[in-house]
């Protein structure tokens, strides 16, 4: 018996609060939609077929499209916020989320959830046993949370710092794909050069006879060893060698601290890293800090997900003058990587009994530095790796030209 093709559904509703809620759902058709939706709470607005054809197909690969990214927990929190906040109880919330997310590993994950749930365990304590699938910091906001008995509102904090990181990530690669895609066609063209085109001018040059200009003779050489079987192993082996030695030393706390020191050091991109990295640590400890959760460990779970060890070890340092009772501000102003102006807005916030306020404002702040920088780098970036691009190719054509000079005096 075949099985019936599920279609993907975009729907619009209103909630018990009125608020508008957008989202997907998979249902043989429009009518199951709308059914599902009002047993959810919701007054359907609008349901229509997402189409998925040309760019807009979705494109599964094994073991990438059904990883769990900060975009599935982004709208799973946002989801789930909305449902308990239309009264739903946990395992009812928990059934409709696994029967609507389009994420396959993250469906497996919810339902191991619920039926922990369902087993008595609370929400954090079933979420920590998929440590994979929901970071430590979700889980302590989770735990924060329901000790306050505003689950709901954390999770829209959630949802929140998620949804802007993806726009952080987002704005990251688009300054980072150009000077790539330029390089990759860099090599590419240099390499059909020097594989296909150069040996054939070099054939015609020694036929004829003469000395070559020594841009040429560089060349032609560059090209015998490219086309030769170490030319090959270089080519095919330095990459490899170049990432399974970074992957090595990024294995080890040491190797990520000492590269995380020298992406800050770099000269055109090491203050975008800087930024990023400042702008997560007080996003995260702000979202942390709203949230209930006691300071040492915020402090703590900000260390570990800030993704930058000068950063973290600065966090670390702060979180033992905090265990023998200091301010926060007093050991960020001995790190470097800490700028004057985010040590003094903590110390205002220490002083108004707004921490968190402040963190989220110089979160905002450096938001929009890191959209303001890539921007720059890439109006920058673009006539640069034209001009390399241009420079490389360029000078090849001249070096093959020449030659012809010398080659008209010979026919003469």
């Amino acid at each position: 018996m075949a099985t019936a093709t599920l279609t993907k559904f975009d729907y619009q509703v209103r909630d018990r609060s009125g608020k508008l809620v957008t989202g997907q759902l998979e249902a043989d058709t429009q009518a199951a939609v709308a059914a599902k939706l009002r047993s959810m709470g919701f007054s359907p607005i609008s349901i229509d077929p997402v189409k998925e054809t040309g760019l807009n197909m979705e494109i599964r690969i094994p073991g990438i499209s059904d990883r769990i990214g900060l975009g599935d927990l982004a709208i799973f929190s946002r989801q789930f916020a909305t449902m308990i906040n239309s009264g739903l109880s946990l395992i009812r919330a928990l059934s409709i989320l696994r029967e609507q997310t389009t994420n396959k590993a993250l469906g497996e994950v919810i339902e191991e959830v619920r039926n922990s749930v369902e087993a008595g365990n609370s929400l954090s304590g079933a979420m920590a046993e998929h440590e994979k699938a929901f970071p430590k910091l979700f889980i302590a906001m989770v735990r924060a949370g329901e000790a306050a008995g505003m689950l709901d509102q954390v999770l829209m904090r959630v949802a929140a710092m998620y949804e802007a990181d993806v726009k952080l990530r987002a704005k990251i690669k688009s300054a980072m794909t150009y000077p790539v895609i330029v390089f990759v066609m860099a090599v590419a063209l240099s390499s059909i050069m020097l594989i296909f085109i150069v040996p054939t001018f070099e054939g015609m040059f020694s036929d004829l006879g003469g000395e070559l200009p020594w841009l040429t003779r560089m060349l032609v050489n560059l090209s015998d060893f490219v086309t030769s079987i170490y030319g090959v192993l270089l080519y095919l082996g330095l990459p490899l060698a170049v990432w399974f030695t970074y992957k090595r030393i990024r294995s080890t706390e040491k190797g990520r601290h000492g590269l995380d020191a020298l992406k800050l050091k770099l000269p055109v991109f090491g203050p975008l890293f800087h930024k990023i990295a400042l702008s997560r640590f007080a996003r995260n400890l702000s979202t942390l800090m709203a949230a209930g959760v006691p300071i040492l460990q915020a402090l703590e779970i900000t260390a570990d997900t800030v993704n930058n060890g000068p950063i973290s070890v600065a966090v670390r340092d702060v979180q033992e003058s905090v265990r023998e009772g200091e301010s926060i501000n007093r050991p960020l102003s001995t790190h470097e990587v800490f700028p004057p102006m985010v040590v003094q807005m903590i110390a205002v916030g220490e002083e108004t009994g707004n921490v968190d306020g402040m963190l989220s404002k110089v979160a905002d702040f450096y938001d929009m530095e890191i959209e303001s920088t890539t921007e720059s780098l890439t109006a920058m970036m673009e006539p640069l790796m034209i001009g390399v691009i241009g420079a490389i190719v360029g000078g090849m054509v001249i070096a093959l030209y020449m030659p012809m000079f010398t080659i008209f005096e010979l026919i003469e």
